[in-house]
């Protein structure tokens, strides 16, 4: 596939690629913080240094930020172009896309020798989308149901109310904690298979998420 002739074509839309390298930058911080706030340890020299202070407010801006980019990239998927459009979260609703979903799952399970050119998102990995965005929400809600409960009669409080109906104080704790070990396993399956595709198709897999663009056989519209 990599000696065909190749064209230019513009996939991925500016606030797609920001809401991208937001969430990377989101996890990350998210992941660190969120790990010394559940396993806690001294290394401030006093108390009026504030460190865990700190880092809360590392933490809780982080995901404010994470929450918005989320929410940002869902409208997105239902005004940006169709390459970021939500119907293609869903590849088992048209025959075209269980047909390109099928063809990418023999590849991966080394049926197939030569890898199926996929323009926009792989549709293996946009099934895989739709379980992280779960999880995202998932996070965000124990997350901020956790936040709020030093604040027992404020909105955010009440409107999480359903939040501590279904979950304990620790089941959400616990809950939160299994989530970043999910996200960090997509994580580095993530960056494997974006590896993997930028190499076995040649069409800057990649670099797309900085500048947009890919290198595909076929000229898109």
């Amino acid at each position: 596939m990599s000696e065909q002739c190749k064209f230019k074509n513009y996939i991925w839309e500016l606030p797609v690629r920001w809401c991208h390298w937001i969430n990377v930058i989101c996890i990350v911080v998210l992941s660190v913080t969120g790990f010394f706030i559940g396993t806690p340890f001294s290394f401030g020299r006093s108390a009026s240094d504030f460190t865990m202070g700190w880092i809360r407010f590392i933490h809780f801006t982080a995901a404010y930020l994470f929450a918005v980019s989320v929410i940002s990239r869902v409208i997105w998927s239902f005004i940006g172009n169709k390459y970021s459009g939500w119907k293609e979260f869903f590849p088992l609703a048209t025959a075209r896309g269980r047909h390109k979903l099928l063809r990418m799952l023999r590849y991966y399970l080394l049926i197939d020798k030569d890898v199926p050119e996929t323009v926009g998102h792989n549709p293996l990995a946009t099934t895989a989308y739709i379980a992280l965005f779960c999880i995202y929400s998932t996070m965000v809600l124990t997350g901020f149901a956790l936040y709020a409960e030093h604040a027992p009669s404020s909105p955010m409080h009440r409107a999480l109310g359903f939040m501590y109906a279904l979950f304990s104080d620790q089941g959400m704790r616990l809950t939160h904690h299994f989530g970043m070990w999910l996200i960090v396993g997509f994580v580095i399956n993530h960056i494997y298979s974006a590896w993997l595709m930028d190499i076995k198709e040649h069409g800057s897999e990649i670099s797309s998420m900085f500048c947009g663009y890919k290198f595909t056989v076929k000229k898109e519209d």
